[in-house]
């Protein structure tokens, strides 16, 4: 596809699609919102997916952005910075189906143990929260067996979403540091 075709594509695709599964976009659509939101009620979702965090192989998910001069020597790899998209599916298993993306980055931030700030978010690409958000932020003690992480919010179904997001993890490849997290989320969004 030419460089010129390609942008009138996604212009009209951009153009064509101000909604994200039944949520109106936009500043003026977002203001009718809250002018709702005196009357609107508070519900709770939960969401259990697994999180495929691939380093190795042709096509990996997650990639090494930056590391410190120090990094290499350090036990809890302090320094280290990762940007992933990684899948997120319903079983643990690769080919399990779909239901959204893990974007974002994550970097190890503790010099006494592994520890990740984990900056990123859940993107559903599936049924009724298609192109909605959560937005995890929060520190990961990935040696843990549990790890709880709050939501800080969302878009699209989730504006103004808080909950918790716990993850443990399933499969780990210490040498590749390919790993299968298991997540269950619990999230309070407004019903609107």
């Amino acid at each position: 596809m030419e460089k010129t075709s390609l942008v009138l594509f996604i212009f009209f695709i951009v153009m064509a699609m101000p909604m994200v599964q039944g949520v109106v976009l936009g500043p003026k659509a977002v203001e009718k919102w809250f002018e709702k939101l005196p009357h609107a009620k508070q519900k709770v979702t939960k969401f259990h997916f697994y999180f495929h965090d691939i380093a190795s192989g042709k096509k990996p998910t997650a990639i090494q952005i930056a590391q410190s001069n120090m990094t290499a020597k350090s036990p809890t790899f302090f320094g280290f910075v990762a940007m992933i998209d990684d899948p997120l599916t319903v079983g643990p298993e690769p080919n399990s189906a779909l239901v959204g993306r893990a974007q974002g980055i994550y970097g190890a931030a503790d010099q006494n143990e592994v520890g990740l700030l984990m900056t990123m978010n859940f993107v559903f690409t599936t049924g009724k929260y298609n192109g909605s958000t959560l937005s995890v932020l929060s520190r990961n003690p990935a040696l843990k067996k549990y790890r709880e992480m709050p939501i800080v919010g969302g878009s699209g179904i989730f504006r103004l979403a808080q909950g918790i997001a716990t993850a443990k993890t399933y499969w780990i490849n210490t040498t590749s540091g390919d790993a299968i997290v298991e997540y269950n989320v619990l999230v309070l969004h407004y019903d609107i």
